[in-house]
C-alpha cells in the first residue's frame, strides 16, 4: 500500500492506494497523453511525429522548456506553433540573428517619451521576450544557436526565476503559462554558435530526424494535392538520395521534395523534365563535401539512378 496526502476545501485527505491502483493511474495518464497527441496531429495536420509531440507535451505539462534540434525543414517551427495553438497560448516568434542583441530581445526605453515624460512605464518599448513572458505566451525561438551570447544570457533569469529586469522600470514576473520553445541547427552548420552549458542545462531536448519515405511522400502530396502518385515518390526518392550520397555533406530537405514536386508536375511534357526540376531546386540546397565537384553533374547522375536509367535504380526506390 502507498499513501498521498492531499488538500480539499482546505482539509488535508490522507490517500491509500495499492499497486495495482497506482498502475491503473499510470496507464490511465499515459493513454489520456497519447489521445491528446493524436488529437494534435490530427487538427493541425501533422504527419508521423507523434514520439515527438508527445515528448514536447509531457515537457510543456511539465512546465519544462523545450529545445527542438533537428535539420532546416523536418517540421519544428510547425510541432512549436501547433503546440502553442493547442494549449491556447499566444506565439511568439523571433528568429536567431547575431544582431538580436540583449536591449533587441529583452525591450529599450523610446528617447522622445523618456526625454518627455521620463522612465516611465509608456516609454519602455517591450522587446519580445518580454512580451511573451508578460502575457503567459509561447516564446518560439527559430535558430537558437544564432544569437549572439549577450541575448543568450538574457534568458537565464527568466527560464530559472520566471523575473525580467529592466533597470528604472524594475523586476517584470512571467506570467503562468510563460514558455520557451526554440530550435536549435546541428553544431556542424556553418554560421551556428556554440549553446553555453548553462543554457542547454535549462532546456529539455527533442531531436527531430528525416521522416521515413511514406511520410515525406504523404507530406508532399498535402502539400500538392493535385499531384499524382509517381510524381511525389519519384521528387522524395529524388532528395532523399541526396541526403544519403557520399559526396554529398548536406542533402536537400523536405521543402525541397515539395518544391521539385511543384516544380516538376508544371513541366509535365518536358522530356528533361525531372533534370530541368532537379537543376532548378537543388543547386542552392546542397553541400558537397568536395568543393570542387560540380553540383550540376552529381545532381544529373542523381536523377539517372532514380529514373533507373543507372545502376542502384531498384536500391533507391525501395527506400
Amino acid at each position: 500500500m502507498v499513501s498521498f496526502v492531499t488538500k480539499k476545501g482546505g482539509a488535508r485527505l490522507n490517500l491509500i492506494f495499492d499497486v495495482g491502483q497506482i498502475c491503473m493511474i499510470g496507464e490511465m495518464l499515459v493513454k489520456g497523453l497519447l489521445d491528446e497527441v493524436e488529437e494534435i496531429g490530427q487538427r493541425y495536420g501533422i504527419v508521423g511525429r507523434r514520439k515527438e509531440l508527445l515528448k514536447m507535451l509531457v515537457a510543456v505539462k511539465s512546465g519544462r522548456h523545450i529545445l527542438l534540434e533537428g535539420p532546416v525543414g523536418v517540421g519544428k517551427t510547425l510541432l512549436a506553433r501547433s503546440i502553442a495553438e493547442y494549449l491556447s497560448r499566444d506565439f511568439v516568434r523571433v528568429d536567431g540573428d547575431e544582431r538580436l542583441n540583449e536591449t533587441k530581445l529583452i525591450g529599450y526605453w523610446d528617447p522622445p517619451m523618456v526625454l518627455k515624460k521620463g522612465y516611465v512605464e509608456e516609454a519602455f518599448v517591450p522587446g519580445p521576450l518580454t512580451r511573451a513572458a508578460t502575457s503567459g505566451s509561447v516564446l518560439f525561438i527559430n535558430e537558437l544557436n544564432r544569437l549572439p551570447e549577450s541575448a543568450q544570457n538574457a534568458l537565464l533569469p527568466v527560464m530559472d526565476e520566471g523575473l525580467i529586469h529592466i533597470p528604472h522600470l524594475g523586476t517584470l514576473k512571467a506570467k503562468e503559462g510563460f514558455l520557451i520553445i526554440a530550435t536549435q541547427n546541428p553544431e556542424e552548420d556553418v554560421g551556428v554558435l556554440r549553446l553555453s552549458e548553462a543554457l542547454k542545462d535549462r532546456f529539455v531536448l527533442v531531436k527531430l530526424g528525416y521522416p521515413r519515405r511514406e511520410e515525406e511522400v504523404e507530406i508532399v502530396r498535402r502539400h500538392v494535392p493535385d499531384i499524382d502518385d509517381e510524381t511525389a515518390e519519384i521528387s522524395v526518392d529524388i532528395v532523399r538520395s541526396t541526403r544519403e550520397h557520399p559526396s554529398i555533406l548536406r542533402g536537400g530537405s523536405i521543402r525541397s521534395s515539395i518544391d521539385l514536386a511543384k516544380i516538376a508536375l508544371m513541366l509535365r511534357g518536358d522530356g528533361d523534365r525531372w533534370y530541368n526540376a532537379a537543376l532548378m531546386v537543388l543547386p542552392q540546397r546542397i553541400e558537397l563535401r568536395d568543393t570542387a565537384a560540380s553540383k550540376e553533374s552529381l545532381i544529373r547522375d542523381i536523377v539517372r539512378s532514380v529514373l533507373g536509367e543507372g545502376e542502384g535504380f531498384l536500391e533507391l526506390r525501395s527506400r
